[in-house]
C-alpha cells in the first residue's frame, strides 16, 4: 500500500512540474491589439457597419484595416477593406471571388483616389465610384 502510494505521488509530482507553460513564445508572431477603432460617419455618430482591427507588428508599427460592405445599382454587394500602414494605404475590392487591390493615389478635400493601371476607386462618404476603362460602377455603403 505504502509503495503504490508513494509511486502515485512521485507521479503527481512529475505531472505538475511537466505541465508548466513557457510563457514567452515565439517574439517575431504578429499580435493583434485588444483596443478597439472607432470610425465615425459625418454626423460624429459611431458607425455600427465597420469592423476595424487594429495589428501591432514586431516593429511596434501599426497598421488599421478596416472592412465595409458596399452595395452596387444591380444590387449586388462587394467587400471593400481599407488599410492604412505607416508605409502605404490601400482598398481590397472583392466581388466574384476576384479581388482587387489599389493604392491611394491623392486626397481631394473630402475624396480620397486609388489607382492601379487602369482602374480607380474615388471614396467619398458613403460613395464609391469605380472605373476601369470605360465601365463605371456606384457603389454605395450599406448596412448588412
Amino acid at each position: 500500500m505504502k509503495k503504490g502510494l508513494s509511486v502515485l505521488s512521485a507521479v503527481l509530482v512529475l505531472t505538475a512540474i511537466s505541465c508548466k507553460k513557457n510563457e514567452s513564445g515565439n517574439k517575431s508572431v504578429i499580435k493583434t491589439d485588444s483596443s478597439e477603432t472607432l470610425v465615425t460617419d459625418t454626423n460624429g455618430k459611431i458607425d455600427s457597419v465597420t469592423q476595424s482591427s487594429t495589428i501591432t507588428d514586431i516593429n511596434g508599427n501599426k497598421f488599421v484595416k478596416t472592412d465595409f460592405v458596399y452595395k452596387a445599382t444591380d444590387g449586388t454587394l462587394v467587400k471593400v477593406v481599407f488599410k492604412n500602414d505607416p508605409k502605404e494605404s490601400t482598398v481590397a475590392i472583392t466581388s466574384n471571388k476576384k479581388t482587387f487591390t489599389l493604392p491611394k493615389a491623392e486626397t481631394k478635400g473630402d475624396e480620397t483616389i486609388y489607382k492601379k493601371d487602369d482602374m480607380t476607386a474615388r471614396v467619398k462618404g458613403d460613395s464609391l465610384h469605380l472605373e476601369q476603362g470605360d465601365n463605371i460602377i456606384e457603389l454605395k455603403r450599406t448596412k448588412i
